[in-house]
């Protein structure tokens, strides 16, 4: 059951980002990475690096 729940934990974490990775000019597969839990704060972290760099612009 527990394996389950990881899966929908997953997907929700997934799916997502493969769609706004693209609008900050990173490669959707990197959406992968959120798979393990310090992969996403690395996600995090980048998106909000390009954020930065695209409200500067």
């Amino acid at each position: 059951m527990e394996g389950f729940i990881w899966l929908v934990i997953m997907a929700l974490t997934v799916i997502p980002l493969l769609k706004l990775l693209p609008h900050f000019g990173i490669n959707k597969y990197w959406a992968l990475a959120a798979i393990i839990p310090l992969g996403l704060l690395g996600l995090i972290w980048w998106m909000s690096i390009k954020l930065q760099e695209l409200e500067r612009r």
